[in-house]
C-alpha cells in the first residue's frame, strides 16, 4: 500500500513540473495541493482565451476540449487547469469553469504559492 501512494505522490510531483505557465500574474494561495492536468487554458488580463499558447474563441475552446478528451479515451480524471491572470475579467473565467462543467470535466485554478 505504501508503495502506491509512494508512485502516486512521484507521478504528481512530475507531472505538475510540465505545466508551465507563463506571462501571467497568478492568485496567491496557502494551498500546497498539487493537482494532475490533462489541458491548461490560460485566461490573461484583458480576457483572451489561450489553449495551447494559442488564442482561442470560447466557441472553439470547448470543442478542443472535448476533442481532446474523447483523444484520450474519456478518462475519469481528465482535468482542466484554468491559470487565469489576477487582473483577468471574471466573466472569462466563469465562461471556462461553465464549459468544464457542460463538459463533465474537473477543473481547478492555478495559483502560486503566498509571498510573506
Amino acid at each position: 500500500m505504501t508503495d502506491i501512494i509512494f508512485l502516486l505522490l512521484i507521478f504528481f510531483v512530475l507531472t505538475s513540473n510540465f505545466v508551465q505557465i507563463t506571462e501571467l500574474k497568478l492568485p496567491e494561495s496557502d494551498s500546497k495541493t498539487v493537482a494532475p492536468t490533462s489541458i491548461v487554458v490560460e485566461v490573461g488580463m484583458d480576457g483572451e482565451l489561450k489553449y495551447d499558447k494559442q488564442p482561442i474563441s470560447a466557441n472553439a475552446l470547448k470543442s478542443a476540449i472535448a476533442r481532446k478528451k474523447k483523444e484520450m479515451g474519456n478518462p475519469k480524471d481528465f482535468t482542466i487547469t484554468i491559470a487565469a491572470d489576477q487582473e483577468a475579467p471574471f466573466d472569462n473565467v466563469t465562461e471556462v469553469i461553465k464549459i468544464a462543467g457542460e463538459l463533465r470535466i474537473k477543473a481547478i485554478l492555478a495559483t502560486q504559492a503566498k509571498t510573506t
